[in-house]
C-alpha cells in the first residue's frame, strides 16, 4: 500500500510539472524577465523573428501560469504610454504563437480582449482603403485596403472556443494583429508608406532600449 501511495505521489508531481513544459526556454525567458512592460520588436533588427510563422498553444501552455503572466504583461504593454496601441501580436514581444489583443471599437466601452489560437475564417465584403500604423514599424503610417468584415474562430483566455463575425474598425485591426501571426506586415499591403513626423516626435519621450539579457 505504501508503495502505491509513493507511486500515485510521484505521478502527481510529474503531472504537475508536465502541465506546465509546454514552453520553450526562450518563450519562458521572455515571459518571465520582461518587465510589466515589454520590449517591442521593431524592424528591420528584430525581422527574425516579426517575419515568422506563428504556432498555436497547446493544452499545456493554455494551463499554464505562464499564460496568465503573459497576457498581463501584454496588456500592459498595449496600454502603456509609450505604445498607446489598439492591438499587440504576441511576434511583437518575441513569442511566435497565434495569440493577439485587439482593442473591440465595437463593444461598450471598447475593452481590450485576448485572442488565442486565432484564424480568420472569412474575409467579407468589398475591402476598403484606410490609415494604419504598427508598434513595430514607427514611425511609419500607410494606406491599407481591408475588408470591412471578418469571421474569426479563437479561443478565450479560459480555453472556450469561439465563432463570431466583427465588422468596422475593430475587423480592420484583427486583420493587421492576425497577419503578424504569419509574418506579414501591413507595409507589405500598403499602397503608400510615408513617415509620420509627430509620431517621430513624441517617440522621442521614451526610452525603447532593447533588455541586455535579450541580446
Amino acid at each position: 500500500m505504501r508503495n502505491l501511495l509513493r507511486i500515485l505521489a510521484a505521478l502527481a508531481i510529474i503531472t504537475s510539472c508536465s502541465a506546465h513544459s509546454g514552453w520553450t526556454e526562450w518563450e519562458k525567458t521572455v515571459i518571465d524577465r520582461s518587465d510589466s512592460v515589454m520590449y517591442v520588436c521593431v524592424m528591420p533588427e528584430d525581422s527574425a523573428i516579426l517575419r515568422a510563422p506563428s504556432v498555436d498553444f497547446g493544452q499545456k501552455e493554455l494551463a499554464s501560469p505562464e499564460l496568465k503572466t503573459l497576457l498581463a504583461k501584454m496588456y500592459r504593454t498595449l496600454t502603456d504610454p509609450s505604445q498607446d496601441g489598439v492591438g499587440i501580436a504576441a511576434p511583437q514581444i518575441g513569442i511566435n504563437r497565434r495569440l493577439i489583443m485587439v482593442m473591440r471599437y465595437d463593444k461598450p466601452d471598447k475593452p481590450i480582449e485576448p485572442y488565442l489560437n486565432i484564424r480568420i475564417d472569412s474575409l467579407l465584403g468589398q475591402k476598403i482603403p484606410g490609415p494604419e500604423g504598427c508598434l513595430s514599424l514607427p514611425p511609419l503610417r500607410g494606406t491599407v485596403q481591408r475588408y470591412p468584415k471578418v469571421q474569426i474562430s479563437y479561443l478565450k483566455a479560459d480555453g472556450t472556443p469561439v465563432t463570431e463575425q466583427v465588422e468596422g474598425y475593430s475587423a480592420i485591426i484583427f486583420q493587421h494583429e492576425c497577419d503578424h501571426l504569419d509574418g506579414i506586415l501591413y507595409t507589405d499591403r500598403a499602397d503608400t508608406v510615408y513617415v509620420n513626423e509627430s509620431w517621430a516626435a513624441e517617440r522621442e519621450q521614451f526610452s525603447y532600449q532593447k533588455p541586455t539579457w535579450w541580446q
